[in-house]
């Protein structure tokens, strides 16, 4: 800090200095940790019943707003149907996340079904998340810099935090670029082929991150999904030569938005205080968020309202978090290390990762 800093920043910064350093090296809190295993047991397995319709409406309200949007002349009627696709696309493209804790045997077909509707069709297919999300649940990884999924936000630059959300809205141009050129051209190209596998083939933030290559038992799965993403790819670049730029600009548009809106919830899934040390699964839990509100179901659906909860048992399927989070948080009481992961919504908790980077000019 330089000589200029008012008296409020000189009390902020111990503060925040005080509170990542104990954030860090908090010990695990037994009583909550037993009391997330032993209360949820019974409602610990994924049902059919709810995922599919789910998954699959979400899609078909998504797709079919979309369409709208593209035929519609009314510019008003356009942005409404444009508003109604993205929440709807947003919502189905978010289960890429369950299918990542899904054990494979859980929902038969889902996770084939869910790429050929959702994620090949938005060049979002599931392993650009599988085998790199769950780094960020291992024990010894999360918040440090081998977590595909960290970055210390809250301590970063002021200007970080709008950058951060903005550059999401380059989704589908990169993405197009990763699977309609750089794909094919990976064929001829090896050393272009490992760049592109290792830096542009997973929803990671984390700069530094380089991906591993697939395992044995995941290559074959995972070329179907390149296949499929890069031959819809190189469709979508071929459109506007017959169908006119409009349908391929909207849909863009509206994937953008999709994009963005994902990573304004992902800048508060976190409190992003951690400077890159190994952490105990309950500093890892109070590092994360849990929005207990019905509202933070549309900006965080699919569960992720309760990202601290998933944290601390990452298998809970979506639908039963809340039953989770009711029966734990009923259990420990008001004043539990339970209920200190737990905040108002997003502006303040934005507020509060943008205040902490204020003293870091």
């Amino acid at each position: 800090m330089d000589a200029t800093t008012n008296t409020s920043e000189h009390q902020l910064a111990p503060t925040q200095t005080q509170r990542r350093r104990i954030h860090a090296q908090i010990p695990d809190d037994k009583a909550m940790l037993r009391a997330a295993a032993e209360l949820t047991r019974d409602i610990n397995t994924a049902r059919p019943e709810i995922y599919w319709p789910d998954m699959i409406i979400s899609a078909l309200v998504g797709y079919g707003a979309l369409a709208g949007a593209i035929l519609v002349e009314s510019t008003w009627l356009a942005v409404a149907l444009g508003v109604v696709s993205v929440l709807a696309l947003y919502r189905a493209l978010l289960f890429i996340h369950e299918i990542t804790h899904l054990h494979r045997d859980a929902l038969p077909g889902f996770r084939t079904a869910w790429n050929l509707l959702v994620g090949i069709p938005m060049l979002t297919p599931s392993l650009m998340y599988e085998q790199v999300h769950t780094l960020h649940h291992a024990r010894t990884k999360y918040g440090t810099v081998e977590d595909p999924e960290y970055m210390p936000l809250a301590l970063m630059k002021p200007w970080s935090l709008p950058l951060f959300v903005l550059v999401a809205a380059l989704a589908p141009v990169a993405l197009i670029v990763r699977w309609g050129i750089l794909a094919p051209l990976g064929l001829v190209i090896p050393p272009l082929r490992k760049a592109a596998w290792e830096r542009f083939s997973s929803l990671s933030i984390n700069p530094s991150f380089r991906r591993r290559p697939p395992s044995d038992k995941e290559r074959g799965w995972f070329l179907f999904q390149q296949i499929g993403a890069s031959v819809w790819a190189m469709f979508l670049i071929s459109t506007p030569f017959w169908l006119g730029w409009r349908p391929l600009l909207i849909a863009a548009a509206i994937t953008a938005a999709v994009a963005v809106f994902n990573q304004l919830r992902t800048l508060v899934a976190h409190l992003w205080e951690n400077e890159g040390e190994a952490m105990t699964v309950t500093a890892q839990y109070l590092d994360s968020v849990n929005v207990p509100s019905f509202v933070a179901g549309i900006w965080a659906p699919v569960g992720l309202r309760y990202h601290a909860l998933h944290h601390l048992i990452p298998s809970m399927p979506y639908h039963s978090l809340h039953e989770a989070h009711r029966r734990i948080h009923a259990h420990l009481g008001t004043g539990s290390t339970f209920g200190e992961a737990s905040h108002a919504g997003m502006w303040p908790l934005v507020g509060r990762i943008a205040r902490s980077t204020m003293g870091r000019r």
